[in-house]
């Protein structure tokens, strides 16, 4: 019993330390979009060339609905981020973050016969950096575990929860 133990603690640490990394990587997306007004989501939405290419054209054709995506994207990465690093709503912010990233994929999936919208770090065929790192978040929205070791912990909602797990 003692090594299962001791194994659940390994797991939770590791869960808390992929939480921790994602978080950062949104968060940092999200201040850089922010200190940079010049920023816009016009250039990715432009060469948006999946399922979404459509929703994106009409997006980039209304100057109000791109501002306001422009910033719903900052501010949302920087939500997202943050309560993954302090490990507060982390459930939400982790659904949050899989949508996020999902609609991103949607945007650009890597399929044969796609162009690349842009410069990329590798070659992708179906699964991405962007696709991985969603489907890492849709795991972390739905395992307890991801939530110890964070500002959920202090929340009486999870406090009940995990009182009534331990028993």
């Amino acid at each position: 019993m003692e090594k299962f133990s001791s194994q659940m603690k390994w797991q939770q640490g590791i869960l808390v330390a992929l939480r921790f990394a994602i978080g950062w990587h949104i968060l940092y997306e999200g201040i850089y979009k922010l200190i940079h007004p010049e920023w816009s989501a016009l250039a990715f939405l432009a060469n948006a060339q999946g399922f979404l290419s459509g929703a994106a054209e009409w997006i980039i054709s209304n100057t109000g609905v791109l501002t306001t995506v422009d910033m719903l994207n900052t501010w949302g990465l920087i939500a997202i981020g943050l309560g993954l690093i302090l490990g507060l709503f982390t459930g939400p912010a982790s659904l949050a973050g899989f949508a996020l990233l999902f609609c991103y994929y949607l945007f650009s999936p890597p399929f044969i016969g796609l162009a690349a919208g842009g410069p990329v770090e590798g070659n992708y065929l179906i699964i991405n950096k962007t696709l991985i790192e969603a489907v890492a978040l849709l795991y972390l929205a739905v395992t307890p575990f991801s939530r110890h070791y964070g500002l959920d912990m202090l929340r009486p909602k999870y406090r009940t929860q995990t009182a009534s797990n331990d028993k």
